[in-house]
């Protein structure tokens, strides 16, 4: 689906059929504009030929029903996967794709294996949003939060994705809002400002895994160019604008990032006003293990014994690789 194209075709019509082209598309979910019956026929004609609205997606679900990963055909051949994730409290959670592949090649994530490949358009990720969508409409079910944390770093594509958001959170399209959405970063503190300054209202998770430079460089390469002091410095103006509270991710590896004394240092680095830490046990992707659930457990009780909010994450879709950290594009 092209939605420059769409815009682009619009463009030579009265105004208001815009209006009606948005609401074929993201409020009836019309997959075909042969059955968006309040156009011209010649207009669905055109929209047809020139912009159709096919998606090709290969749908892969988990053994317990509440994850389904999808594996999008884009039009130059490469797939992106995305993820619907199904909550106990009747949420449904989309975890969007920014990019096909990653640059930033973090050691314990299948996706910086297949290096980078492209930014994606905001059309394309869209496109995510917009298949699961249709999907749960079959069920009279609504897509509830949006999450970046799939495929690739947001802020190495912040304009397409800055788009996309609007597309998202626009009343005239799904009407998401924006405390309903998250991005999730590396640590780019320079989007991490535009952030701030563009929306304000959107939920920040930074990507933490290690509670010094010193292990944080050897897991995560990016953290030579955006290390923990800046990254941190960039967080507390980011909370000083918006007076938002701030995630910081923390991926649990066996041996190598969750022992007592690392969980103390941690504590020590993330104690600050409005911030939050997720522990998330490591999903299989080849190289590590994930900590034991005892030793998560002892973790977490040393980072609440300091007085840090600290939550424990849900491990989605393990048994489709549509965890955190999975997805990889395979065929």
């Amino acid at each position: 689906m092209n939605i420059e194209k769409i815009q682009e075709i619009a463009k030579s019509e009265p105004a208001f059929r815009l209006g009606q082209i948005r609401k074929a598309v993201f409020h009836d979910l019309t997959s075909k504009w042969g059955e968006a019956t309040a156009l011209p026929k010649s207009l669905r004609e055109k929209l047809d030929r020139e912009a159709p609205l096919e998606i090709s997606a290969q749908i892969f679900p988990s053994k317990d029903g509440r994850t389904l990963k999808a594996g999008i055909w884009l039009e130059d051949g490469l797939l992106v996967e995305t993820v619907l994730m199904k909550h106990t409290d009747k949420r449904n959670t989309i975890c969007v794709s920014s990019q096909v592949g990653c640059p930033l090649g973090c050691l314990f994530c299948e996706t910086g294996k297949m290096g980078f490949k492209k930014n994606l358009t905001a059309s394309e990720i869209v496109e995510q949003v917009l298949y699961f969508a249709r999907l749960l409409k079959e069920k009279n079910e609504k897509i509830t939060n949006i999450v970046f944390m799939g495929m690739g770093e947001p802020f190495l594509n912040w304009e397409n994705v800055k788009e996309a958001i609007k597309i998202i959170n626009d009343d005239n399209c799904f009407g998401i809002g924006a405390r309903k959405i998250s991005i999730s970063t590396a640590g780019i503190f320079e989007g991490i400002e535009a952030l701030a300054q563009e929306f304000p209202q959107i939920n920040l998770a930074i990507s933490q895994h290690a509670p010094d430079d010193k292990l944080r460089g050897e897991l995560m390469p990016v953290n030579k160019k955006y290390p923990l002091e800046k990254v941190l410095r960039s967080v507390d103006e980011y909370i000083k604008k918006t007076n938002r509270k701030v995630m910081f991710e923390y991926v649990m590896i066996d041996g190598v990032n969750d022992s007592d004394e690392q969980a103390e240092k941690l504590s020590k680095l993330l104690k600050r006003p409005l911030y939050m830490i997720n522990l998330i046990a490591y999903n299989p992707t080849g190289r590590f293990k994930a900590s034991p659930p005892a030793r998560i457990k002892k973790f977490k009780a040393i980072l609440e014994k300091a007085g840090i909010f600290t939550t424990q994450r849900y491990r989605f879709g393990t048994d489709i690789e549509a965890a955190c950290g999975q997805l990889a594009g395979k065929r």
